[in-house]
């Protein structure tokens, strides 16, 4: 089974940059069990990414008032609605979950397992490669969690929510 980890956002968009940190944190300990890269697309050019493996975690922020900065939640992309903002789909391009079935349409190995590990952040207009301090406190548990599916597998069903 090949898995891949996809850490999205910007680095260069301070707390959008989480899911590349995040990635970066998973790298080393994951080196023999996944390939992990560090991607800014979405839509058809993330699915292009994903051609070839079985599963797929991604890992990218969330802007939310509704959950603390630096919540966790994890997530299959089955189970989120067919539309988001920020790397999964632009204006220019289509959502990842049509993608994928644009993708499999024709003819592509592409993962039937796909998770989502996404951070909480309030907005991404601040330009800095830093982290804010609740978004940089939940790199570590969101790494865990990132490690945590690679050996015990992804699960069938999710909905985890982590402070």
């Amino acid at each position: 089974m090949k898995t891949l980890i996809v850490g999205l956002g910007n680095p260069i968009l301070g707390d959008d940059g989480v899911g590349w940190k995040v990635a970066e944190a998973v790298q080393a300990a994951a080196a023999d069990e996944a390939q992990v890269v560090c991607l800014s697309v979405g839509g058809l050019g993330l699915m292009e990414h994903l051609i070839g493996y079985d599963h797929v975690i991604l890992i990218d922020a969330f802007i939310t008032d509704r959950e603390a900065m630096g919540s966790i939640l994890v997530r299959r992309l089955d189970d989120l609605p067919n539309y988001s903002a920020y790397h999964i789909t632009n204006a220019h391009d289509t959502s990842l979950q049509q993608a994928l079935q644009l993708g499999r349409k024709l003819g592509a190995h592409l993962p039937e397992k796909i998770c989502v590990v996404g951070i909480a952040i309030r907005r991404i207009r601040d330009f800095g490669d830093e982290l804010s301090p609740p978004v940089a406190q939940a790199v570590e548990s969101a790494a865990h969690i990132v490690l945590n599916f690679l050996k015990q597998g992804l699960p069938v069903s999710l909905s985890t929510s982590v402070h």
